[in-house]
């Protein structure tokens, strides 16, 4: 019998709602804006334990584009947005952001599950939202009159300008996403990765976000969210990436969510509907949290 004692695992660190996941003080690199947006080539991401959270992922995104990525739940969708904002490096394969590797880059602004943040973190809206600037300012400068201005701008932008005295904790979580992408537009982000801002939002909350993320189209902010509502992601995005740990399908909806390709990703999980206007499909993954409000 072997003498070798099992290592405890530490307990995960939730996040403040300021981490920030580029590194900031870096000189940021120049984009290469003949190169696409972001750029996985072959990428692999394998656990310590040699099981794979993603396999063999290739895909381009164009500026301004709005995708969804969907799948079951351990799918790799929260390893996938980690690669890209340059938290975890794949096994193999490379990402590029407009041709060069995500670290050093601040116009990524990544946004994690609602779950994973330390929502107790004494900081008001404001301050959320000023986190934003700190890769423009640098590691020794304190906000200018300027960068208020912008922090303020962001928020009326995603109606919150009222809240910015609020702490963050008190707020519903449809507020605290709008404060999150608020944070983004100060940030001055080109590229938005949100890990599913939809759960346990009703449905004005959800609109409430839409009309927000419409406003990043008109500004060609290429945005990636992660979602299980597929109906919603067949609806109101560009493209869908359909996801289970490899890549089942990528394209507009009614090239990617096929019964060949939903029962790839899904197996028995998903149920098909026959209506007059088509073919809805609904996940049985999705819509099981409790509702909160904008």
């Amino acid at each position: 019998m072997s003498g070798r004692r099992k290592k405890s695992r530490k307990p995960r660190k939730r996040r403040s709602p300021g981490t920030k996941v580029t590194r900031l003080f870096q000189r940021p690199v120049q984009h290469q804006e003949a190169e696409p947006v972001i750029r996985l080539t072959h990428v692999s991401v394998h656990y310590n334990n040699g099981t794979p959270a993603l396999e063999d992922i290739s895909f381009t995104l164009q500026r301004g584009e709005r995708v969804a990525v969907v799948g079951p739940n351990g799918a790799g969708k929260s390893t996938l947005f980690k690669v890209i904002a340059g938290i975890l490096s794949p096994t193999s394969g490379r990402v590029d952001v407009y041709g060069h590797a995500p670290h050093g880059h601040i116009c990524i602004a990544y946004v994690p599950q609602r779950s994973q943040v330390d929502w107790s973190f004494p900081v008001t809206v404001a301050d959320v939202v000023m986190m934003g600037r700190v890769g423009k300012l640098g590691l020794l400068r304190w906000p200018r009159r300027r960068d208020w201005e912008i922090v303020r701008e962001s928020l009326r932008l995603v109606g919150m300008e009222e809240l910015a005295s609020r702490q963050i904790g008190e707020l519903s979580g449809g507020q605290q996403q709008r404060v999150f992408i608020a944070r983004a537009l100060a940030q001055e982000a080109e590229i938005l990765l949100m890990d599913e801002p939809f759960a346990g939002l009703d449905m004005p909350s959800q609109e409430v976000f839409f009309r927000v993320l419409d406003r990043l189209r008109e500004r060609e902010v290429t945005v990636l969210i992660s979602t299980h509502d597929l109906n919603q992601a067949a609806g109101r995005f560009d493209r869908l990436i359909l996801l289970n740990r490899r890549l089942i399908a990528m394209g507009r909806a009614k090239e990617v969510l096929t019964q060949e390709h939903l029962l790839a990703a899904y197996g028995g999980r998903v149920t098909m509907l026959d209506t007059d206007d088509g073919t809805v499909m609904v996940s049985d993954t999705c819509c099981s949290r409790g509702m909160d409000h904008a």
